[in-house]
């Protein structure tokens, strides 16, 4: 769990040398491609950190159809937070894209990490901030953006997912067909 130390000392910003405590509070799970950490209905009751693969939190409409919220590649975090908060069934899936390895962070993990380390709970406050402000961002880009703009946005936020999964997973986070995503490539491609 190299990726995860290294969030717990940098990111987190614990002590090198608590870092070690931080280990009872959490387990370590290997996930098969296409294995699901949580369904529709379920109440989310852990975080996942991704020490390597890929996961995905997705919603399936009415029709049948996915519609990809986020990814989750190595060293991100991916929970559903409505539901660990308001212990409610989730409306969402998440599931392993690739095979993978994942911190399981139980709902009282940050609460231990911050009792045995109070001068962290900050970095934690600031990140789900910035949580908050990537989600507000990718609304408004669904409400007003361009797919020209969504994909380019997509390439920044997430440089190294494309090759990693089919262009219909791409083209569902955009919100819009694999074929328009084609386009929208090709004319990338003559600019």
């Amino acid at each position: 769990m190299e990726n995860f130390q290294s969030y717990l000392e940098n990111v987190l910003a614990v002590p090198a040398q608590n870092t070690n405590v931080c280990k009872q509070f959490y387990s370590e799970k290997k996930i098969e491609k296409g294995e699901f950490l949580l369904q529709e209905g379920e109440t989310c009751n852990d975080t996942f950190f991704v020490e390597k693969g890929l996961l995905r939190m997705f919603s399936i409409d009415k029709n049948g159809k996915e519609h990809i919220i986020q990814f989750a590649p190595e060293s991100w975090i991916i929970a559903d937070r409505t539901s660990q908060i308001f212990k409610e069934g989730s409306h969402y899936y998440i599931d392993a894209v690739e095979n993978s390895e994942v911190a399981v962070l139980p709902q009282d993990f940050f609460f231990n990490i911050f009792k045995n380390n109070p001068e962290v709970s900050g970095n934690n406050f600031k990140l789900m901030s910035n949580h908050i402000r990537a989600l507000q961002k990718r609304i408004n880009q669904l409400l007003g953006a361009t797919a020209e703009e969504r994909y380019l946005d997509f390439l920044k936020t997430y440089p190294n997912v494309f090759q990693r999964v089919p262009q219909w997973m791409v083209a569902s986070y955009l919100g819009i067909t694999p074929e328009s995503l084609s386009r929208v490539r090709k004319n990338l491609g003559t600019k």
